[in-house]
């Protein structure tokens, strides 16, 4: 006997939308049961994209049977990534416009949008600035589709060698899939790196500022639908240091993905690895010369998660004794105040990044007595009791006259740390990774991204948390380094980047496993999907090249700095 079909007929799809259980005709895509459903009119409050089974999805895109689908507003975390990638095609689709023979560079993250390097000709100028915002609103007012498309990888490296596109042309050289997504506007043509807008009708927020040696395409902010401040307020030894790495990655030849893949599939990495942890190096002792020049007694380092400070702290150490001088660690953790009187978030809930989560008047009255030549006795705190040591079992602590005190945390560079301490006598320094790489000239990778791979691999192989748990919790990291680390960071006397070019390709050896290991159910499941996609892109480099006073060691482990 013939057993009965459990598919529904054919021509009938039946998928999720908000929760809901609805029938759609075969083919149909997201946006037309946006449509249906939501009565959206592709205004400022319509959907930009999707998360269909966790994973982001363009509107354009076709249902299949069983889909669980849920739109994304502009707003929303992933809808701003949309506008954002969405906004960066419409730049560089007027730019060839009107400049034909002018490159765009992007750069870090600036001023509430991202810097882009001006190149070739002619010159960049305010003007031309003007011109290249003018044909975006053009666009804009057009409403242009934003098309999709797949073509053959070697059709694609066609495209782009007679475009003139050579990042797109590496990245494309290791890409195995035989086919690539690309993504078009008019005549402009892209490599597609995730889910963008429907049209350029839907991107009408933006302003474009001319900012020498380039300018900041500014995104808007909040919910409300206007265009962004032309104001530019920019930390400068923040935008220098991200040119200086720019000029470092530039001269070693590795300033996008394609080219480190190119490295690596040729056998040049382990050069680059000497050069780019050289660099480093050369760094570090610069920094150990300039505490000594300036006879500081304290040095205090802040940075964000995961910015590789304890290690910077240990290769410090070790150039300030080539100078003659004797680093002395003070553990900022050891002052920490008993659980019960740890201050209160908004919700109530104890609030450890605080910095009234530490006894300042103790720390103080330490630090003013270590600096007059006492000794000391310094407490011990136990995370397990939540509270401080028995007296007991603290330590004495005097500084020589050779000593340097040595102060590593998230508050470092916040003045009430270290109130007694006359400024004089301090020297700040601020870590963290400040990634200049690029996937090519339009596309960038977060610094924020490497931070969150770096802790997943750190979290996964050393402190007892899975990839989930990691992406769960670093929204409320992220919350926490914008309250208590980004004010600061123009105190500092010196900005160190612990970025190197080569490490996201050996990280990725790790990050992938422990990424696959999240579940697909999992809220983490979305942002581990995208992780996967853009790890992707990188040929690995295994962890042995990695030297181990290394930075990357922190992460990955074998480091020959005890933790």
């Amino acid at each position: 006997m013939e057993r009965a079909s459990t598919f529904f007929p054919s021509g009938i799809v039946r998928v999720k939308y908000r929760g809901e259980t609805i029938t759609v005709p075969e083919g149909a895509t997201i946006a037309s049961i946006v449509s249906s459903k939501d009565g959206c009119e592709g205004g400022w409050n319509s959907p930009v994209a999707a998360v269909v089974d966790s994973r982001l999805m363009s509107l354009d895109s076709k249902v299949y049977e069983g889909a669980d689908i849920f739109p994304v507003f502009v707003w929303d975390e992933q809808g701003e990534l949309v506008y954002r990638r969405s906004l960066s095609v419409l730049l560089q689709a007027a730019s060839r416009l009107v400049f034909p023979e002018v490159k765009l560079i992007v750069g870090q993250s600036l001023a509430g949008g991202n810097f882009y390097l001006w190149e070739g000709s002619p010159q960049l100028s305010e003007e031309r600035v003007s011109k290249i915002e003018e044909k975006m609103r053009e666009l804009v007012a057009s409403d242009i589709p934003i098309e999709q498309e797949r073509c053959g990888t070697a059709r694609a490296i066609d495209i782009f060698t007679q475009a003139g596109m050579e990042d797109r042309v590496a990245l494309l050289r290791t890409w195995w899939h035989e086919t690539v997504r690309l993504v078009r506007i008019g005549n402009y043509i892209d490599i597609y790196h995730g889910p963008v807008a429907p049209s350029t009708g839907r991107l009408p927020y933006f302003a474009l500022c001319y900012f020498p040696p380039g300018l900041i395409l500014k995104y808007p902010e909040g919910k409300k639908g206007e265009n962004p401040s032309r104001k530019i307020k920019v930390t400068k030894q923040l935008f220098d240091v991200y040119m200086e790495t720019y000029e470092w990655n530039r001269i070693i030849g590795v300033s996008n993905i394609g080219q480190l893949n190119n490295f690596v599939i040729e056998g040049f990495i382990e050069e680059l690895i000497r050069v780019a942890e050289g660099l480093h190096e050369k760094k570090i002792a610069h920094i150990a010369d300039m505490v000594v020049q300036k006879n500081s007694r304290v040095v205090l380092i802040a940075g964000p998660s995961s910015s590789g400070k304890t290690t910077f702290g240990k290769r410090l150490g070790v150039q300030l004794k080539v100078n003659g001088r004797n680093p002395v660690i003070l553990s900022i953790d050891d002052y920490y105040v008993n659980r019960e009187n740890t201050p209160k978030d908004e919700k109530g809930e104890p609030d450890f990044e605080s910095i009234y989560a530490v006894d300042l008047p103790l720390l103080n009255q330490h630090l003013s007595e270590l600096l007059q030549g006492k000794e000391v006795l310094t407490p011990k705190f136990s995370f397990e009791r939540g509270e401080r040591q028995p007296q007991s079992k603290w330590k004495l602590m005097k500084l020589g006259s050779k000593d340097i005190l040595m102060i590593e945390g998230i508050h470092a560079l916040n003045d009430k740390l270290t109130a007694s301490i006359p400024e004089k006598e301090k020297f700040k320094i601020y870590v963290s990774a400040l990634s200049q790489l690029c996937l090519d000239d339009a596309n960038r990778i977060s610094t924020t991204d490497v931070r969150l791979i770096r802790r997943i691999v750190r979290d996964r192989l050393y402190r007892g948390y899975g990839a989930e748990e990691t992406i769960a919790k670093w929204p409320s990291v992220r919350r926490g380094e914008a309250r208590n680390i980004f004010p600061f960071q123009e105190k500092a006397d010196i900005m160190f980047n612990s970025t190197l070019p080569y490490e996201l390709s050996v990280l990725k050896v790790y990050a992938v496993k422990f990424l696959l290991e999240v579940a697909k159910s999992s809220p983490s499941f979305l942002e581990a999907y995208r992780l996967l996609k853009f790890l992707d892109l990188l040929v690995p480099i295994f962890p042995d090249k990695v030297p181990h006073n290394s930075i990357i060691r922190e992460f990955i482990g074998g480091s020959f700095f005890h933790y």
